[in-house]
């Protein structure tokens, strides 16, 4: 099938129409790009005016004009407004056919390039971290939580049920594989895992899973984590990785002997004698005066 262009049809609205030897219609839209007006570019003084009728202190120098359309230019002007660096003043004006009045249409302050704007908005789950839940604070999980998965479903049996939460069962959601390796992946790599700086410093066999005060955890997590049960520990009461370690270890001190203190006998040098003199308090009798007999023999 050939195609040949109609010569009256889509002249005049830059669209193109194909009509094919079967009578088939074919259009296609060319797009042009819009003209400068120079009547609407021309108008500085116009486009400064419409903005500088509050505070013309606030209008800089002018910048630049860009077509919008036909007969459609767009005029930025520096803006000196406290607080918006890099904005521009954006005056949009325009003209009808055959006349050189040029009004406006819009003013507007506009971003720049190196404008300063204000952080992007984020939903609240997003701007959510770890830490930021406080006392009465309520937090929903979302149904389909990539972390969680369909608990078990009850059981008709009575035998079943009596164990069933002994084994972690009976909840309506629990972690899911995802979930878990996120959590057992964001541990690791936190202050619970080998590579915590208190766990560096710790003596290379003060390892947690060798530790007396570890607590394993239950299910699949246990090869890997359990709970710190040293009072005097910094990680006590919280999880951690079976190669994370400390000074608290319990067997840390085992290795080493107590050694007797040597008591060194105590030395009086009395082979010089040092005169003191020795003050006296006030007594009742002045020391010039004569001694009185005490009555007896």
């Amino acid at each position: 099938m050939s195609l040949r262009r109609h010569p009256d049809l889509g002249s005049r609205c830059g669209t193109s129409i194909l009509v094919g030897d079967n009578g088939c219609v074919t259009t296609r839209t060319t797009t042009r790009a819009a003209r400068l007006d120079q009547v609407c570019a021309d108008a500085v003084g116009v486009a400064r005016g419409a903005i500088t009728e509050v505070d013309p202190s606030d209008v800089g120098e002018h910048l630049e004009a860009i077509a919008e359309g036909d007969r459609v230019v767009t005029h930025f002007f520096e803006s000196h407004l406290d607080g918006y660096r890099g904005w521009r003043w954006a005056v949009t004006v325009t003209r009808v056919p055959r006349s050189r009045h040029v009004t406006v249409c819009e003013t507007v302050l506009l971003p720049g390039p190196d404008a300063l704007l204000a952080p992007g908005w984020v939903p609240w789950n997003e701007r959510v971290q770890p830490g930021d839940l406080g006392v009465g604070d309520l937090m929903p999980t979302a149904p389909d939580d990539d972390r969680l998965a369909q608990g078990y479903v009850l059981s008709d049996d009575p035998a079943v049920e009596e164990v069933s939460w002994e084994l972690g069962l009976g909840r309506s959601r629990v972690m899911s594989r995802e979930g878990r390796i996120d959590t057992a992946q964001r541990w690791y790599d936190g202050d619970s895992g080998p590579e915590a700086p208190i766990a560096v410093a710790a003596p290379r066999n003060a390892r947690c899973g060798t530790c007396g005060f570890y607590l394993p955890l239950a299910g699949s997590m246990r090869a890997m984590f359990g709970v710190c049960g040293n009072l005097y520990a910094p990680d006590d009461g919280r999880a951690v990785s079976a190669d994370h370690g400390c000074g608290a270890h319990s067997e840390a001190l085992l290795g080493t002997a107590e050694q007797p203190v040597e008591e060194l006998p105590t030395v009086y040098d009395d082979s010089e004698v040092e005169s003191v003199a020795v003050s006296r308090g006030h007594g009742s009798v002045e020391s010039g005066e004569p001694a009185e007999d005490y009555g007896h023999s």
